[in-house]
């Protein structure tokens, strides 16, 4: 089966990178089958291999996080206003936010009495989720629906960006490989700091301490942007994020730091083969596609998984061929839905909200 060809813009910063969109979907696919484990569908005979498998699939966020800081330097506009380019991030972000919100909110209070635990459901938690500030405090972090905590971060990122790329893009090659080690090395040494100093946050869902993660993706594009990159052809680097990825439940503390090597690696190495037109399994069509419903599928699917714990319960430990089928099922209606949401709800979203921008300007002149 022959490998989907370049797209023609590729090669020019800024361009279309195909393969990286195609990635989005194997991310978003961890996550999911991360929280298959986690809502304990396998039974004990099922259960340690699964654990195996999807342990570490929470790392899913994390390729969202570096690949954030990526794809934005690759198409970052210079001369950018601040203003226009945060409308044009929410833009993307928020239709689909406050949808998924609004529905959350409508099963936990009618079905889901779960997802009012603690203070989730808390008229200032809700306010603070529908800014995008929730998971500044712990007790917030799950707001409305539970995993919008990622897009509390996105936010901070997106404020952040604008400083961070002003800085990054007048370095050299060495700063910006200085700049890419020391994220990495704060991701891994953080938590101790924090201890020291008697800091007490929870690291998984604050926003401040998944900042290096996107200030790595940022500094990594500007390398690949000036020709500079130099990193494993993209088999190698998908080899290397496999071993990360299976190796961090074994390492301490490796689901903070070990799989991030690989993946950035990986973001890196899509991107090469998408400007020099090398093959890439990510580039392929069907996967593309499933890229670009990536964001709704990630939206959506534990809310899927929720609402099916009213038929099967919680934790079900289900046989082999009942817990797979449970898992295959919320896998179909979450996609289902995913393309739903991306066809009626994250396109026309942001069309309008763009198209209000627009119209806006052309007043003012």
């Amino acid at each position: 089966m022959p490998e989907a060809p370049a797209a023609p813009s590729a090669g020019r910063a800024g361009g279309m990178l195909p393969s990286l969109t195609g990635m989005r979907w194997a991310a978003a696919f961890l996550v999911f089958a991360f929280h298959t484990y986690k809502f304990g569908y396998y039974g004990p005979e099922d259960e340690k291999l699964v654990a195996w498998a999807t342990r570490s699939g929470s790392v899913g966020v994390m390729f969202f996080f570096v690949l954030s800081g990526f794809v934005l330097t690759w198409s970052a506009r210079p001369k950018d206003r601040f203003f226009s380019f945060f409308r044009r991030r929410l833009a993307r972000i928020y239709p689909i936010h406050v949808v998924t919100a609004v529905v959350a909110l409508a099963l936990a209070f009618t079905v889901l009495p779960w997802l009012r635990d603690g203070e989730r459901a808390a008229p200032e938690a809700i306010a603070a989720n529908l800014l995008l500030v929730s998971s500044w405090k712990f007790e917030w972090w799950q707001a409305a629906n539970p995993v919008s905590w990622s897009l509390v971060c996105e936010a901070f990122f997106y404020a952040c960006f604008p400083l961070l790329y002003a800085v990054l893009r007048r370095v050299g090659p060495k700063v910006l490989t200085t700049v890419a080690v020391l994220c990495v090395l704060t991701v891994i040494y953080q938590p101790d700091v924090y201890k020291a100093l008697h800091i007490d946050v929870f690291f998984y869902s604050f926003p401040l301490a998944r900042l290096p993660e996107f200030i790595l993706g940022v500094a990594v594009a500007r390398l690949v942007q000036l020709g500079k990159w130099r990193g494993p052809s993209l088999e190698g680097a998908m080899a290397l994020t496999l071993i990360g990825y299976f190796v961090a439940p074994l390492v301490p503390g490796g689901l903070s730091w070990t799989p991030l090597i690989g993946l950035t690696l990986l973001i890196a190495a899509g991107a090469v083969a998408d400007i020099k037109g090398e093959p890439s399994m990510w580039r392929r069509p069907v996967l593309v596609k499933l890229g670009e419903w990536s964001f709704a599928f990630y939206m959506v699917h534990l809310l899927v998984m929720h609402s099916l714990r009213l038929w099967v319960g919680d934790k079900p430990k289900f046989d082999t061929l009942p817990a797979f089928g449970l898992a295959g099922l919320a896998f179909v209606i979450s996609l289902a839905l995913a393309a739903l949401l991306y066809t009626y709800v994250e396109e026309p979203g942001r069309r309008l909200v763009l198209g209000k921008t627009r119209l806006s300007l052309r007043r003012r002149r």
